[in-house]
């Protein structure tokens, strides 16, 4: 057993509890919902950093479980709100809690937990942490306005698209991380290395997230290969694809995507060209970037077990095949 495997086994059992403990006092109402999303798995990648992160810096309390949890609940807000603005039928290998609850039950279910991890913050005590989260939750809303604002252009370049994944994915991941560091009580130098790692970390998370969705199927992620391209989304690969065509046949075939007007044969054709055009790859040699970026930045903290676990997170993201 890797490392970092072994460090997740031996955490996720205070994650989860503070977890259960926080959604045995919700609401009625809102509990089967909370209890949906948060028990369709997923990999608590975002309360591991927080740990991970305090740890490298000298934090040793155990009352930083909360706190993990709390980040975890603003993760499974967003995919809330996410699956909703999707139309996403799955999540995970599950049907999605708009569809089984209805729409609006589950906009509401992900308003309560961000306002619950709020609250959980607040006890801290800390004006930075508060401070912190607060800017999260607001960047990750930005994020989802930009996505859809996405719907309605035209086209999209590759800089606008890398601006929304800065939103989405990378501000609550560099969160993670600067939280745990200021937990940690550490130099304004060492937050500020935190928050460069955790963001470039979330960019390359999401760009191979990107990446898997053009080069794997559902056995691994729980979703259909070119779920995106269905769904209508643009990301990375897509945007490169578009890049590749002629004005006219770019903006028909576009125009067919963000209308989910393919047809069967025609999303064939579109993967079928991706693949031969090696965009998947291309789509991951950009992350890799960013990993590089996360990794220097880990070299303004001490030489820990913890730090050399967050390397290991990055060699993880860099080999992603799930």
């Amino acid at each position: 057993m890797s490392a970092i495997k072994e460090y997740i086994q031996f955490n996720l059992p205070g994650i989860e509890s503070c977890l259960s403990e926080t959604v045995a006092g919700l609401n009625p109402l809102v509990k089967p919902v909370a209890t949906h999303i948060l028990e369709a798995g997923g990999k608590r990648l975002r309360p591991m950093l927080c740990l991970l992160t305090a740890r490298a810096l000298g934090y040793e309390g155990k009352d930083i479980y909360p706190l993990a949890a709390a980040l975890e609940l603003i993760h499974s807000a967003t995919l809330l709100h996410d699956d909703i603005l999707d139309q996403a039928e799955m999540r995970r290998g599950k049907t999605t809690a708009h569809i089984v609850f209805g729409v609006n039950e589950a906009i509401l279910a992900g308003d309560a937990l961000l306002a619950v991890a709020n609250r959980i913050v607040t006890e801290y005590e800390s004006l930075p942490l508060v401070r912190c989260i607060s800017q999260a939750i607001y960047w990750t809303a930005v994020g989802e306005i930009q996505e859809i604002q996405q719907l309605k252009e035209p086209s999209l370049t590759v800089e606008k698209y890398m601006e929304i994944v800065v939103g989405k994915t990378g501000y609550l991941l560099q969160t993670c991380c600067q939280s745990g560091a200021i937990m940690s009580g550490s130099l304004q130098e060492q937050v500020e290395a935190a928050k460069t790692f955790g963001l470039n970390l979330g960019i390359a998370f999401q760009l191979v997230d990107d990446a898997l969705d053009y080069s794997v199927s559902h056995l691994n992620t729980g979703k259909p290969k070119g779920g995106d391209l269905r769904e209508g989304k643009l990301t990375l690969p897509l945007i490169l694809f578009l890049q590749g065509m002629s004005r006219e046949k770019r903006d028909d075939l576009l125009k067919k995507i963000k209308g989910k007007g393919l047809d069967p044969f025609e999303q064939q054709w579109v993967l079928e060209e991706m693949e031969r055009k090696g965009l998947s790859r291309k789509t991951r040699d950009e992350s890799n970037k960013y990993l590089q970026a996360a990794a220097r930045s880990l070299n303004r903290f001490p030489d820990t077990r913890e730090r050399d676990l967050l390397y290991e997170v990055l060699e993880y993201i860099k080999d992603r095949e799930d």
